[in-house]
């Protein structure tokens, strides 16, 4: 399918961030796929992960489309771009009404409970009173979990997958030292505008430590030869890798999201995780991947035994954390009976 440019919505209304900081203009970029039936009942909203955009069809192949998992003959999809990225929706590349100059280091700490505020806004614009499917992996669970919390009535079904209920200590510091890696960068430190490329490059091949793991390496980046001493082939995918987000995304929204993944605690001054996932309604299908080492399935078990009637499945892969995005038909296989009862 030919990508297609973002719907963009502005917003005059002050945002109050959970830290005390304000944006006074802002605005959304949102694809929708498919069309809402007579009802307005026929709503999947996906939320997407760190440095995907609202492009579905562009980051999650085979999941959109006739007779997929999103079967666009059937449900009207909609994906928004987060507050802090670089894909259209206000971030640290956008104008400081106050200075007349690109954000950068000075945007704000935009939480997961923001970027949820941002959807409900977004969700009224649009009209949308009832939301078949939430969908997310990763980053995108968190905002799926924190929005069934915030509006309980409003999801008849909810998939967090791969994800948690609050950002572990281990998560936490892969995303510190890989902001380390962009502060040492000294373009990126001192704000240039085109700053960070060194930086983001090295914070990539950190993350990919974690989205895979060791097994994943061993099989697909052992070098045949045994008599090598440098330029081996996980040397390279590293480089490729770090090369590739760099010529895509941007330090500065990559920085931000990370601190936004950082936030996430859906018990923050609400009791505490039981008391929080237990305002959940919808009919929820917890997913976990059982190689995944940044968000473990220990996690996604957590949030099926707290959520009421929640049901956990888990996807034997190979793949890691990545297996979210990859796994496919195995996803499908699990959510498609479910949500088309």
């Amino acid at each position: 399918m030919t990508q297609l440019e973002p719907h963009i919505f502005e917003f005059s209304k002050l945002l109050q961030l959970e830290s005390g900081a304000t944006l006074r203009k802002w605005q959304v970029a949102f694809h929708t796929f498919g069309r809402l039936n007579e009802t307005l009942d026929n709503v999947i909203w996906v939320c997407h992960a760190l440095t995907a955009n609202s492009d579905v069809y562009d980051w999650w192949p085979g999941m959109v489309g006739p007779g997929c998992l999103m079967d666009t003959d059937k449900y009207f999809i909609i994906c928004a771009n987060i507050p802090g990225s670089c894909y259209g929706t206000t971030g640290p590349l956008s104008i400081d009404r106050e200075t007349d100059k690109p954000y950068l280091n000075n945007f704000p700490l935009i939480t997961v409970r923001d970027i949820v505020q941002v959807l409900k806004e977004l969700r009224k614009f649009l009209g949308i009173r009832k939301i078949h499917l939430g969908i997310g992996g990763s980053l995108g669970g968190q905002q799926i979990l924190e929005w069934a919390i915030e509006e309980p009535e409003l999801f008849r079904f909810i998939a967090p997958v791969a994800t948690n209920a609050r950002a572990s200590a281990w998560g936490i510091a892969f995303n510190e030292a890989q902001r380390m890696a962009l502060l040492a960068d000294e373009t990126f430190a001192g704000g240039r505008a085109d700053g960070g490329s060194k930086g983001i490059r090295a914070a990539r091949a950190i993350a990919l430590l974690s989205y895979r793991n060791r097994n994943t390496y061993q099989h697909t980046q052992t070098d045949p030869e045994d008599d090598k001493l440098e330029n081996f082939k996980a040397s390279s995918y590293q480089q490729y890798q770090g090369q590739k987000l760099d010529r895509r995304f941007n330090a500065y929204s990559y920085h931000t999201g990370t601190r936004t993944l950082d936030s996430h605690n859906v018990g923050r001054n609400r009791g505490g995780l039981e008391q929080a996932l237990s305002r959940i309604k919808a009919k929820t299908i917890s997913v976990g991947i059982s190689s995944d080492l940044l968000f473990p399935p220990e996690e996604q078990k957590l949030i099926a035994e707290l959520v009421p009637d929640a049901t956990y499945f888990e996807i034997d892969s190979f793949y890691g954390h990545d297996g979210f995005l990859i796994e496919v038909e195995a996803l499908t296989n699990i959510l498609k009976p479910i949500i088309n009862d």
